[in-house]
């Protein structure tokens, strides 16, 4: 794996330079739009409030903004980078995990609206839904994960069992993130009805969905294209620490 020594906002193919895109780079876009409120660092690098989230990015492969993304690295704690290529731990990190993943968009959702009785997640389930969310792993959830955008979710015999809801958002686009279903409640449609409910709530506000999914993961992949969803690029994630 070798260290980038840019991020460039546009691809080059054939000789062309393509368009710029927001989701080329997402957490770096993130940070400075629809995340901003909540961004810490500097020109260099920017991390998500840990609070809320794991995410970071460096503004390139410099020296500087690398020495930069390193000392956003919470004491005890982890970043997670997701770039379109892949890229070595900043000096004075170590890297934890790393994984290719599939960047999908819809444009439309396919599908009737889903028949279930769900309900907009507030404050006050916070508690249940992290539960929910480090028992089912869909990805990282931090105790002000919750407030990121809108979480909808399905509750049974008075126990929340299913959740969606939103997580990053740049210009045009947002992100279905944190969607799950406890073990004993799968196979029901719960998580494709609620990634409905969500994607479709984006839509109305003029926003297109969009979502990342492991790309080892065909069958997920798979679910998601039956809704609508179409793979636009694989992108790198990389989870480091202190070194």
């Amino acid at each position: 794996m070798q260290q980038g020594l840019a991020f460039p906002d546009s691809n080059q193919e054939n000789g062309a330079i393509m368009s710029f895109h927001p989701l080329h780079r997402p957490i770096w876009h993130a940070l400075n739009s629809g995340w901003a409120s909540l961004a810490e660092g500097d020109g260099f690098a920017l991390r998500i409030d840990p609070r809320y989230g794991p995410f970071a990015a460096a503004a390139d492969g410099s020296p500087a903004a690398q020495a930069a993304l390193a000392a956003l690295v919470p004491e005890g704690g982890e970043l997670w980078i997701v770039e379109p290529e892949p890229q070595s731990p900043p000096p004075g990190t170590r890297l934890i995990r790393e994984a290719m993943l599939a960047q999908m968009v819809a444009e439309d959702i396919a599908g009737e609206a889903p028949a279930l009785e769900s309900a907009v997640l507030t404050d006050q389930d916070a508690a249940e839904m992290r539960a929910l969310a480090l028992m089912t792993k869909p990805g990282p959830f931090l105790p002000l994960t919750h407030r990121l955008g809108r979480f909808v979710g399905i509750r049974e015999e008075g126990r929340l069992i299913a959740m969606a809801g939103e997580r990053m958002r740049v210009p045009g686009f947002a992100e279905v993130s944190g969607v799950c279903t406890h073990p004993e409640h799968r196979g029901r449609g719960h998580a494709k009805g609620l990634m409905q409910v969500v994607a479709r709530a984006m839509l109305q506000r003029g926003e297109t969905p969009f979502l990342h999914a492991y790309a080892a993961h065909e069958a997920t992949v798979a679910l998601y294209e039956t809704l609508g969803f179409r793979i636009r690029a694989r992108m790198h994630m990389m989870v480091i620490a202190a070194g």
